[in-house]
């Protein structure tokens, strides 16, 4: 499967989260958005090949985008979904997201092994309200569980993950900026650590020792995301995220190599149409 369109896949759901800057409906007094907008994204996003990984991975494209604001499909704020439930308080989806791939070739502790394709993220996400300071900012918790699906020559489920995160977002009065700043841990079972850290005895080599990797800790990030917008038509955005993967449980692997890492993304998107109907929320 060509490598730039699976790229694609990651690169739209990061285009998705520039909605954020006209999409803060967890805010109290936020304006009605169209029900749906089509236009351009385009964007670059650099991030470590995998966890703990010394090589990176960066893609710079442009693809159409869709947002969608229905009350149960949506397409916006960083990922494609159903949402089953929404109070004040709390919100309850199913939703999907996904990554970059690698090639082994590409990635020099790995040379010979198995590449590790895009990684798609499917499955449930509680979101609890914890405070609303004003009218323009408050704090929430995400509580998302997801099914790691691998695109590479076909779908393969790869283990499980949990991320609970505690995300702090706000808006300007005048909706032009939104901003949302967050930590959070990754967790996954046997099987998505297998995915990362394993090196099978066929796969060990002089510099490379077989390992058998265990389920728990991943990593732990902290991050923000900010949006502008700039007229009607045109959004800015990008993201910044540290994380540390020396807290996790695979650290002895011999293919976890830096115990930290950074990510980051800048973009734009550009909506060439929208609908006349608002979004009810």
């Amino acid at each position: 499967m060509n490598r730039h369109l699976l790229a694609s896949v990651g690169l739209a759901c990061l285009a998705a989260t520039a909605a954020h800057a006209q999409s803060s409906t967890a805010l109290a007094g936020s304006p009605a958005q169209p029900l749906w907008e089509l236009g351009v994204a385009a964007g670059a996003v650099g991030t470590p090949s995998y966890p703990g990984a010394s090589d990176r991975e960066t893609r710079a494209l442009a693809l159409p985008v869709l947002i969608y604001r229905g009350k149960v499909f949506r397409s916006d704020q960083g990922g494609i979904g159903a949402r089953v439930f929404k109070s004040d308080t709390a919100e309850f989806d199913i939703g999907l997201a996904a990554s970059l791939p690698a090639e082994s070739d590409d990635v020099a502790a790995r040379t010979g092994m198995p590449d590790l394709g895009t990684l798609a993220e499917f499955g449930p996400r509680l979101k609890l309200r914890l405070a609303r300071f004003d009218a323009y900012s408050g704090l929430r918790a995400d509580l998302p569980l997801r099914a790691v699906m691998e695109v590479r020559g076909g779908v393969r489920h790869q283990g499980t993950i949990f991320e609970p995160r505690l995300v702090y977002e706000r808006r300007s009065a005048d909706g032009k900026w939104a901003f949302d700043t967050q930590v959070a841990a990754v967790v996954g079972d046997g099987k998505i650590n297998r995915y990362f850290y394993e090196v099978r005895p066929e796969f060990a080599t002089a510099t490379r020792a077989a390992y058998s990797a265990d389920a728990g800790l991943i990593l732990v990030r902290a991050g923000v995301f900010a949006a502008r917008v700039i007229n009607p038509d045109v959004r800015v955005y990008g993201f910044l995220r540290a994380e540390n993967y020396g807290v996790g449980a695979n650290r002895n692997s011999p293919l976890h190599l830096r115990d930290n890492g950074l990510s980051a993304g800048v973009g734009l998107i550009w909506t060439l149409k929208r609908s006349t109907r608002l979004a009810s929320d």
